[in-house]
């Protein structure tokens, strides 16, 4: 067949391309798919890819490009994916790239962009979602961006976006037709310029106001009054509030968010005002001005709070011993590299889980340490696939850790378990893998400071009654400085390190990779890793078919697309070069983003597999796993 007829190239997840793009690949006419990421491609984006008028997948993200981004681009009219995020491309965005109006997720975040956004990117109606983030764009956000009613995630963080906001909106920033969008899922405008009031019409935003309260709102260290009330928000109220000083009023009535509360509000001495009014909220009412001097009907329709407050019920002050206080006397779970295990029942009734500290004369100060680790991990992060700290005592005689319960154990243990584990089916298995990466990004990409959990393995995962994943055991994790390196003695869990001594977020990727290749294969890879990865003379396809777990019946075809993808990554996350592993932003985007713009916004279209690999033939993935390997 000759070239010019070819419908798909892949060459990702491989990373050895490097070099300039050549111009005669516009002559491929008829192509459809091309995937170029995740390689050392460098110099500009030949003008003729202009000419690729059937292209309707184009991935050359993570490489080296540079330069501006071809007007051309704007003749690839059945183009429904554009991905140029994690460049060095430069210059303004082309006015032309509105005339793509199959446009489904466009992505240039990550360049050296400049300029305004432009009026025109207000024609791509399908659009379901737009990544502009940490750029150099400036001026204000064009009205247009209103009429995108099917977008579902828009993120132009980190840019130099300014203007001031007229009457009913943002004035000269975000444009009151941006209420128009009322299918925006995320939106994320931090680290700009913008200034005046949120506007009104951001209660037309119902699908925005049904998520997680962003502990970025910590950072607005002036604001003075905060309304967030009568929406769906969930999730606790993030720690990061207490540094809002200048908070004089808050309101987050009727919504859904639980947790405790003390921790959060009990330095907050300026607050006059709050009405925490029917959340799920629980936990001791803190001593401060606001709360004591509240009513009662400023904090009814939460069942678990308690405090010197009219209408509550005194705390508990419930200690949780180890001989008296556990169901059945002692129940004992596991024994952890610095503490034991235990299940617990308070005097509430409510089950939990109790991590009690080895006290040793010649380790002390080493677990008290990790101790401390696991605390101040646990208090700064908050994600319903990371499991949640309930409380802790620090005692020279009796420390230990409180946290929610999960009644299936972790994932190792149902996987060494036969019939656990056939109870463990594949949608299961593709979830728990999902979880984790969610997890493992928020740690890594949402906190202020990220964090590296540094023993990612199948015994720290947990797993809840609906076989959902939880990651635990934050002994070992480290608060990253951005600006240091961080170097560290050799921890975590044999068989799930990466060879290195450097902590980063890369260690963390390693061992995803190794978990996920467990789940995949129903236990451990091992020293069988190199072999299984080595099937040259098959296609990656045949490759999962060889690594399925026995016990369990052949994946439908959906599943096992799902799988696939798990597969490709896993099989990226384990490359012996850490800079070929991808990030987990990346993987938890692919394994998320992708069906929800796919079924949310576009139900009659198949999505297409947004990790196509470099593999399809046998000679490609010999090469491929010698990079990984």
């Amino acid at each position: 067949m000759s070239a010019c007829a070819w419908y798909d190239i892949s060459c990702n997840l491989v990373g050895n391309l490097n070099g300039p793009i050549p111009s005669s690949l516009g002559n491929l006419s008829k192509l459809a798919t091309l995937y170029v990421y995740n390689n050392s491609l460098s110099s500009c984006i030949p003008l003729e890819m202009g000419n690729m008028t059937n292209l309707e997948v184009l991935h050359m993200d993570t490489n080296l490009l540079t330069g501006p981004i071809p007007s051309t681009l704007g003749n690839l009219t059945k183009l429904t994916e554009l991905h140029l995020f994690a460049n060095e491309l430069s210059g303004s965005i082309p006015l032309e790239l509105g005339n793509l109006c199959a446009m489904l997720d466009l992505a240039l975040s990550e360049n050296q962009l400049t300029s305004t956004i432009p009026f025109s990117l207000g024609n791509l109606t399908n659009l379901g979602s737009l990544f502009l983030c940490r750029n150099h764009l400036s001026g204000s956000i064009p009205k247009s961006l209103g009429d995108l009613v099917n977008l579902v995630v828009l993120e132009m963080d980190t840019n130099q976006l300014n203007g001031s906001l007229p009457k009913n909106l943002c004035r000269g920033g975000l444009p009151p037709e941006i209420g128009n969008a009322t299918r925006l899922g995320e939106i994320d405008l931090s680290f700009n310029g913008l200034l005046g009031e949120v506007p009104k019409e951001f209660g037309k935003l119902t699908s925005l106001l049904s998520q997680n309260i962003p502990g970025l709102l910590g950072m607005l260290i002036h604001l003075s009054e905060l309304d967030l009330s009568h929406n769906l928000l969930s999730g606790g109220i993030p720690v990061e509030f207490n540094k809002l000083q200048s908070l004089v009023k808050l309101d987050l009535s009727h919504n859904n968010l639980s947790d405790l509360i003390y921790e959060t509000f009990k330095d907050m001495q300026v607050l006059m005002g709050v009405d925490i009014s029917y959340n799920k909220l629980e936990g001791p009412i803190p001593n401060t001005t606001a709360f004591q001097n509240a009513t009662k009907e400023l904090f009814q329709g939460n069942g678990g709070l308690c405090g010197n407050v009219e209408g509550f019920e005194p705390c508990d002050q419930t200690v949780v011993d180890r001989e008296s206080s556990l169901v059945g006397g002692k129940v004992f779970l596991i024994v952890g590299g610095y503490g034991s295990v235990f299940k617990a029942k308070l005097r509430s009734g409510d089950i939990v889980a109790v991590k009690k500290l080895h006290q040793t004369a010649d380790s002390g100060q080493t677990d008290q340490k990790e101790f401390l680790n696991e605390i101040r991990a646990l208090t700064e992060i908050r994600h319903r696939n990371i499991v949640k700290l309930v409380g802790f005592c620090l005692d020279p005689r009796h420390s230990f850790l409180v946290y929610e319960y999960f009644d299936r154990g972790s994932l190792s243990t149902i996987l060494s378990n036969e019939e656990e584990a056939k109870e463990l089916d594949w949608n299961k298995r593709v979830n728990i893998v999902k979880g984790v990466a969610h997890a493992l990004s928020y740690m890594h990409h949402d906190c202020i400071l990220p964090i590296v959990h540094r023993d990612i393995s199948s015994k720290n995962i947990m797993l809840d009654s609906e076989y959902e994943g939880h990651v635990s055991d934050f002994g070992m994790a480290k608060l990253l400085k951005l600006d240091t390196s961080n170097w560290s003695a050799v921890v975590g869990t044999y068989g799930y390190l990466a060879h290195t001594m450097k902590v980063t977020k890369k260690r963390d990727v390693y061992s995803f990779g190794i978990l996920a290749l467990e789940v995949i294969k129903g236990r451990h890879p091992g020293d069988s890793l190199s072999s299984l990865l080595a099937l040259v003379d098959m296609d990656i396809s045949v490759v999962l078919k060889n690594m399925l777990d026995s016990h369990l019946p052949t994946p439908a075809p959906g599943i096992e697309d799902e799988l696939l993808t798990i597969l490709k990554f896993a099989v990226a996350c384990v490359s012996a070069n850490p800079q070929l592993r991808p990030s987990m932003e990346m993987i938890s985007h692919v394994l998320s983003a992708r069906s929800t713009i796919f079924n949310g916004v576009k139900k009659s279209q198949e999505p297409t597999d947004p990790v196509r690999d470099a593999t399809n033939s046998s000679r490609e993935l010999d090469k491929f796993v010698e990079d990984v390997v």
